[in-house]
């Protein structure tokens, strides 16, 4: 009995003691309280760091740290300087006698033989057709010359070639109004409507219209209303911003009548003196669109009459001119005709077809692809550059 109390005590005690050799141990490794920080400490600890690093931002998307870009600040849009319309076409005259060919040459050509017989003269008539300019106004103008110079009994290549030109002066019409209406009136902007088929570069010319007005001294707000292309709206805001105009644009597919309405309300606002409308580009067989146009042309109005409606026709395209030139008048009446593409291969009698039929001024000609490439129309200048030649005055 006394041997199991002995083992008894004995087992005890070495529980007791490894009691103790478990708690002492954690015991020693609890830490010591910090003592607290004093200013200098902080003010020594801040100067040896120096001062702090901001570390790149991870991409989260692949933990690989991206350095931030550089920031870049943008130049300034530089303003350009329109060259001024006087004697633009003058200056461009080398571009326009590229149309010499057939308009030019040929004639001169034939009306240098010694003798004007009856081939002679249908060979006139075809080079004038060729030229675009109409079946009707070319057997009048060959008429004339042939009545003329049995009168005159006029043989020599110079005197043929001044009554040549003088003959398409008149069938020009020299005594058409060619100015742009452009000057606001009781604090009401002028307003240019411009109109024209797919593909005949409306969106540029009217860029280039801009540039003329500005460059004769008015102040310009365009309106973006082609809204079936967003490029379109682009491009008319980048010809804006050389010349450091406005731009009035809305989202795409957006309804063409009210863009071209607040464009004119926002040119009221800030006082310009010409608000120009581009519209979207359309066929003239399209009634659908057409009908869309004239809701355009209806709604602008609500702020006052629109001064221009420039019809926009690529040279080009020949007597198919005339057939736009038609539709389009009735459907938004159009004062003027903007003659593009007159440059190289055109066939600049569509001119005097256009004003034959229609009785509507050229007022602007594109001779080339250059940004003051537009020049306002002037009826001697044109032809004395397609013969070559001073072109007198109209005669009775």
């Amino acid at each position: 009995m006394t041997e199991y109390l002995l083992i008894a005590l004995a087992l005890l005690g070495v529980l007791i003691l490894g009691g103790i050799g478990l708690v002492v141990p954690r015991l020693r490794r609890r830490p010591e309280p910090r003592l607290p920080r004093t200013e200098v400490d902080t003010r020594a600890e801040e100067e040896l760091a120096g001062p702090p690093v901001q570390a790149p931002e991870a991409d989260l998307s692949t933990g690989v740290l991206v350095e931030p870009p550089p920031v870049i600040e943008a130049p300034a849009p530089t303003v350009e300087v329109p060259e001024p319309t006087a004697g633009r076409l003058v200056r461009l005259r080398s571009r326009l006698a590229r149309s010499q060919n057939v308009f030019g040459q040929g004639l001169l050509g034939l009306l240098s033989r010694d003798r004007l017989d009856e081939d002679v003269w249908e060979e006139i008539e075809d080079n004038l057709i060729t030229a675009d300019v109409g079946i009707d106004a070319t057997r009048e103008i060959v008429d004339r010359l042939r009545e003329r110079t049995r009168v005159l009994g006029t043989r020599s290549a110079a005197e043929l070639r001044a009554l040549l030109a003088a003959e398409l002066v008149n069938a020009l019409d020299p005594g058409l109004d060619r100015s742009l209406r452009t000057a606001p009136k009781e604090g009401v902007p002028a307003v240019l409507l411009v109109v024209g088929i797919n593909g005949a570069g409306k969106t540029t010319t009217c860029g280039k219209i801009a540039r003329v007005l500005i460059a004769d001294g008015r102040s310009v707000l365009l309106g973006a209303a082609d809204t079936f292309r967003a490029a379109a709206a682009d491009q008319l805001e980048t010809w804006a911003g050389r010349v450091g105009a406005e731009t009035v644009r809305g989202p795409e597919g957006a309804d063409p009548a009210s863009v071209a309405f607040d464009a004119v309300r926002r040119g009221i606002d800030t006082g310009v003196d010409t608000v120009l409308v581009d519209t979207a580009g359309r066929l003239q067989n399209k009634v659908g669109l057409m009908d869309e146009l004239g809701k355009v042309k209806r709604v602008v109005e609500k702020h006052g009459p629109i001064d221009e409606t420039l019809l926009v026709l690529d040279a080009t395209t020949g007597q198919n001119g005339l057939e736009q030139a038609r539709v389009f008048t009735e459907v938004v009446n159009v004062t003027g005709v903007v003659l593009t593409k007159l440059d190289g291969t055109a066939k600049g009698g569509i001119v005097i077809a256009v004003q034959r039929k229609l009785g509507i001024p050229v007022k602007l000609v594109g001779l080339g692809e250059g940004p003051d490439d537009l020049a306002p129309f002037d009826a001697a200048q044109f032809v004395d550059a397609l013969l070559g030649t001073e072109a007198p005055g109209p005669t009775a």
